[in-house]
């Protein structure tokens, strides 16, 4: 593996003192960040280098919130890789919410290669706060690109980063350079590199096709991975491996399988005697829980992937279902009316005793666990007034927050990093897919090819 470290120099303490004074939106102060990334089947190279003074956007839920408004100009280099890779870059940066792209048309210099020292002056004129430039080149047979992300008003380096990768994984190569640039100036892991699974829909409302679909986070590169001869539902990612389960009714009684994205290849997961749905995995991907309904009621089960050995977790004559792991595996929040309505209850992942955290007004249903230890939120539907929300809540219960409100939004999903949930509300008789940070800064949808419905989101590509 071939890596290359680009030097690192620190804004001066001064400057860092007048702009804390100046610029109250952001917040900077002494940090040490290493940036890594990921790697595409082995032939992804990348180094990246710490930064000390750095320039940092403050999110933080209920206080007044502006986009940190920021600079991309055309990478230079080769001039067709270096503009969509550029370009990828830019709108990761603007689809997450935390940043402004300033308007090209405002910029004084229209390419910036990672070769050069930027003019600050020119981007200092136009407000931008931070620059991120960079070269992409061929390099035997591979796309190089060499990416600084520059701190205008502190005229210093904030990282270095060059990535490597073969033709057809541009968008890939982008990504990994747009998480470089947003760990940086945020603070918080990056999620660009991840992709989400879903259910495409067509057709009449009477006759919906339903196809199990993936794309990038962002909505490019759709790949359907069914032709819509069935019935899918309620896909989920494998945490440690590109593997998605989920539910198909077809011909009788809807059953669970886990599909292999890279082959398609696909497996029934056990042939049981009632309905199965709401399967997800654990973080280890060893373990799968699902409910099974047997008459009135339905019960959340375990099944080792490895011996196929399944145990029962919860016992009763209520409906216990959609559990989801915490982070660490060693608990389950689900959703139960065992209390009279729908609420949210958290139990050991072995099963037994079960505590309810949900005591809001209103329904409480579909929850899923952030897959991030660092950002704790426990994410669920709300059903309250005649409307349908979004909300998230810390694993105890407290802290609850409505994000979002609409027609039917429901089927909430974390990215990797636990700073954002997708999830699809209906408009004009179709459904579609909406990002909202935890925040509850942050709403915007991102566009699919036709309706889109039931996201699960991947973690970061390995």
């Amino acid at each position: 593996m071939t890596t290359t470290v680009m030097e690192t120099t620190p804004a001066t303490t001064r400057e860092s003192a007048r702009r804390r004074s100046t610029q109250g939106a952001w917040r900077r102060g002494l940090a040490v960040v290493a940036l890594a990334a990921a790697a595409v089947a082995g032939s992804l190279m990348a180094a990246a280098t710490p930064a000390e003074a750095q320039l940092r956007i403050t999110v933080t839920p209920g206080a007044a919130f502006q986009p940190m408004p920021i600079a991309v100009p055309q990478f230079s280099g080769d001039p067709a890789l270096a503009q969509q890779i550029s370009e990828i870059v830019a709108s990761d940066m603007r689809l997450s919410g935390y940043f402004n792209v300033l308007d090209p048309g405002s910029y004084l210099e229209r390419t910036v290669g990672a070769d050069q020292t930027p003019n600050f002056n020119n981007w200092k004129g136009i407000g931008a706060q931070a620059l991120i430039a960079g070269t992409v080149q061929r390099q035997g047979g591979q796309v190089v690109a060499q990416v600084r992300v520059w701190d205008v008003f502190g005229g210093s380096q904030l990282v270095g980063t060059q990535v490597g990768t073969s033709a057809d994984n541009l968008r890939r190569l982008a990504h990994i350079v747009a998480d470089a640039a947003y760990s940086n100036l945020t603070g918080f892991k990056g999620f660009f590199d991840s992709r989400v699974v879903f259910v495409d829909e067509s057709g009449p409302r009477s006759n919906r096709v339903k196809k199990l679909a993936i794309m990038d986070w962002d909505g490019a590169n759709v790949r359907y991975l069914t032709r819509g001869q069935e019935l899918v539902l309620t896909p989920r990612f494998s945490p440690s491996s590109q593997q998605i389960a989920y539910m198909a009714y077809g011909a009788g009684e809807p059953k669970v399988f886990i599909l292999n994205v890279a082959s398609g290849a696909r497996q029934l997961v056990g042939d049981f005697p009632n309905m199965t749905f709401s399967p997800r995995f654990s973080p280890d991907g060893a373990t799968l829980v699902f409910s099974m309904q047997k008459e009135a009621n339905a019960n959340i089960f375990a099944m080792d992937l490895g011996g196929r050995g399944m145990r029962q977790l919860t016992q009763g004559a209520a409906i216990d279902t959609h559990p989801s792991f915490s982070p660490d595996g060693s608990q389950i929040v689900f959703e139960s009316d065992r209390g009279g309505t729908q609420q949210l209850y958290v139990m050991s992942a072995g099963g037994g005793g079960a505590k309810r955290i949900s005591f809001g007004s209103g329904r409480y249903a579909t929850p899923v666990w952030s897959p991030d230890p660092d950002n704790p939120f426990i994410a669920f539907t709300k059903q309250d007034g005649g409307s349908f929300k979004i909300g998230v809540m810390k694993p105890d219960g407290s802290g609850e927050r409505i994000l979002t409100e609409g027609f039917h939004a429901e089927g909430p999903t974390f990215a990797p990093n636990g700073r954002y949930v997708m999830f699809f509300k209906e408009e004009g008789g179709n459904a579609q897919l909406w990002l909202a940070d935890v925040t509850g800064h942050v709403l915007t949808q991102v566009k699919t090819p036709a309706g889109a419905s039931d996201p699960a989101w991947s973690p970061l590509q390995k």
